[in-house]
């Protein structure tokens, strides 16, 4: 009998990706999404890859008599896979609170609710490189010291990997943090990718809007860092290859071989490209010429992050496998999806 797994946030980015690559290894998968930044169409979309269609609940997890109704109704759940998180540094900058609110209310009754799965309380958590905050060194390890972060997205998730943390040590819960770098790229159906609400706030969306004319031009924040042309360094990792770790991640708990009730392990390619290499691949892989300018800095913002991904090629068994080409290519193709109105089908 397929093992059933829940999903929070399985309607955004990172989580629809994730459900596809569950279905795709024999998981029975439901998702919880409260649609803030999201699609319900997305869950068609997943069927339509998979063959799937995964059994959705619209809930705000900030409410926690929906979340415990919810896991009431839904007994024999093994795994969550916790993605029901704002993201947007610059926002979180603006808007604290909304952060500290949303992101910590939903973990906290998420792992409320969790006390009642027993040995069955394995949770993989969407973590983030922001966790280092500005790096002493590079490429970073799990070693590197978790500082003060730049952004209140960036200490929600340092608050919430020491929760977690706390409670996994004190509790059955297993729990495996995953410190993600810089997510980009579309599912090579081009039938699942970014799909911001508003204007975007990360680099991709915002070049791959430009191009199709949605955005007058790219504004690129920034061109006096420390770095060879000025802009920021970013490690960035393909989607898919990210969904594919979290799977990795789950079934390491079902199969009892993670060696601490809560691991943490950073997702990234260990390679870094600047704002301005990712916009001359994208240029390169689309055949089409972005108008862009800079502008001042942007609060929040990391000079430069990479990762050393050792920890988990050895232990996870994971390696990230696409490159920046690769990446910039399934996200225009995605774009172009948009454009023609896939959502609307």
């Amino acid at each position: 009998m397929a093992k059933k797994i829940l999903v929070t946030g399985g309607t955004g980015y990172i989580g629809s990706h994730t459900v596809v690559e569950l279905q795709q290894n024999g998981f029975e998968v439901v998702v919880i999404d409260n649609l803030a930044n999201s699609s319900q169409k997305i869950i068609e979309l997943i069927a339509r890859i998979s063959g799937k269609r995964p059994l959705f609940e619209k809930i705000d997890m900030t409410d926690k008599v929906l979340l415990d109704d919810f896991f009431l109704r839904h007994r024999g759940i093994e795994g969550v896979i916790h993605f029901a998180a704002f993201k947007a540094v610059g926002e979180s900058v603006e808007k604290p609170l909304k952060y500290y609110h949303n992101n910590l209310v939903s973990l906290i009754n998420l792992l409320e609710c969790m006390t009642g799965m027993g040995a069955n309380a394995r949770l993989v958590f969407s973590s983030s490189c922001t966790v280092y905050g500005e790096p002493d060194q590079l490429p970073l390890t799990e070693k590197a010291p978790v500082k003060k972060a730049m952004s209140p997205y960036g200490n929600t998730k340092k608050i919430s990997e020491e929760m977690i943390h706390d409670i996994a040590g004190r509790t059955p819960l297993q729990a495996i943090s995953l410190r993600y770098f810089n997510p980009i790229g579309a599912h090579e159906s081009a039938l699942l990718g970014e799909l911001p609400l508003g204007v975007p706030n990360n680099l991709v969306p915002f070049i791959t809007q430009t191009a199709i004319g949605i955005r007058d031009q790219l504004r690129v924040f920034g061109n006096d860092y420390n770095t060879p042309d000025g802009t920021c360094i970013r490690d960035y990792i393909h989607v898919s290859d990210l969904a594919k770790a979290h799977v990795v991640a789950l079934k390491r708990m079902l199969d009892h071989q993670n060696e601490a009730p809560h691991e943490v392990f950073n997702l990234g390619t260990g390679t870094g490209y600047s704002v301005l290499e990712a916009i001359a691949s994208f240029e390169k892989t689309s055949g089409v010429a972005l108008k862009w300018t800079f502008d001042e800095r942007r609060p929040g913002d990391v000079e430069q992050l990479r990762a050393d991904t050792t920890l988990a090629n050895l232990r996870l068994g994971w390696k990230a496998e696409k490159g920046l080409d690769e990446m910039m290519d399934s996200a225009w193709k995605w774009e172009q999806n948009l454009a023609a109105g896939i959502l609307n089908d």
